[in-house]
């Protein structure tokens, strides 16, 4: 019987997101294949996380072209894009921890393509007067993967609505944490 890899793992992704420590056993019985079958499809947990990498960049990448982030005002641009990446959003969240895809030289040169196109979009919300100008376009592009991550864990928890994901995350980082004096 032929494994289907994408099955594997996406199933590997939805266990991993709710519990990051989950071992390869637990990891199969997800996927319904025996240990020595997911042995054969990947080698250990680092050959398991990197084909998750890719298939988180896979996602965002589906993501930033789905947003059209070219198109219309920034701040419509950064609302698309938080609802075409939600449902990565558990994944990403468990690669945002995964300290071992972002050390040494061998970042995987998706996330900085990922991160160029986001700063990019940041960039231009200022140059058209929509976004705080002394954040810096890359500050504002981790900011927004944390708040996505945070949004994740918050709805995984049971402490966040699904549906109130797109408002956490937009509310916030659009509008940041203080409250408006009114005129």
């Amino acid at each position: 019987m032929a494994v289907d890899r994408d099955h594997v793992l996406r199933s590997a992704a939805a266990l991993l997101t709710r519990k990051a420590t989950a071992t390869m056993d637990e990891v199969a019985k997800a996927a319904g294949i025996s240990r020595a079958t997911l042995h054969r499809q990947f080698a250990g947990r680092d050959a398991l996380v990197r084909a998750l990498e890719s298939l988180g960049i896979a996602e965002c990448v589906a993501a930033l072209d789905a947003a059209d982030l070219d198109n219309g005002s920034a701040s419509d641009a950064v609302r698309r894009l938080v609802r075409a990446i939600e449902t990565a959003a558990g994944l990403l969240a468990f690669l945002y921890t995964e300290n071992q895809l972002y050390e040494g030289e061998e970042i995987n040169p998706g996330w900085t393509a990922i991160d160029d196109r986001i700063a990019a979009l940041f960039r231009r919300g200022q140059l058209g007067g929509e976004f705080r100008i002394d954040l810096t376009p890359a500050w504002l592009t981790e900011a927004l993967f944390g708040l996505m991550a945070s949004g994740a864990w918050m709805v995984q928890s049971g402490k966040g609505a699904p549906r109130d994901f797109h408002h956490m995350i937009v509310g916030l980082l659009l509008g940041g944490a203080l409250r408006r004096e009114e005129s």
